[in-house]
């Protein structure tokens, strides 16, 4: 049966304001950027960690229709697509003090949580990202 998760996948409208947001200022890294001609295949990892890839997927042909395209488009600029990713670190603080110098914006501050500490922030399209450093 199966063996690991390899891919996930968030609706974003720009690719090229993703990459910037989150290889520039995230600091994830490229692993893939493919032009397959229907569609710009875009993925990103945590750098060290191909295993596990996000595809920055813009909506569209060949998953779905134009029309429904448009509908998915028009619910990611309302922020209303549910996409989301959990990170983990070592030092949520710190990472949150490094993220706040480039300029991300927070939903949440790091808070301690039963599980850790934690913290809350949105992309440039709506997607919610919590990052958390897990307890002891």
């Amino acid at each position: 049966m199966f063996t690991s998760i390899t891919h996930s996948q968030i609706y974003v409208l720009d690719q090229d304001e993703a990459l910037d947001f989150y290889v520039g200022k995230l600091g994830l890294e490229v692993a893939a950027d493919v032009d397959l001609g229907f569609m710009r295949w875009l993925t990103v990892n945590v750098p060290g960690h191909p295993d596990r890839q996000i595809l920055l997927e813009k909506p569209g042909p060949p998953a779905m229709s134009e029309e429904t395209a448009q509908q998915v488009r028009e619910l990611v600029a309302k922020g209303a697509t549910g996409g989301s990713l959990i990170f983990s670190t070592d030092d949520c603080r710190k990472t949150y003090e490094t993220l706040l110098g480039r300029g991300v914006e927070f939903t949440e501050e790091p808070t301690e949580r039963p599980y850790g500490i934690d913290c809350g922030l949105r992309d440039p399209f709506g997607n919610s990202l919590r990052f958390t450093q897990p307890k002891g």
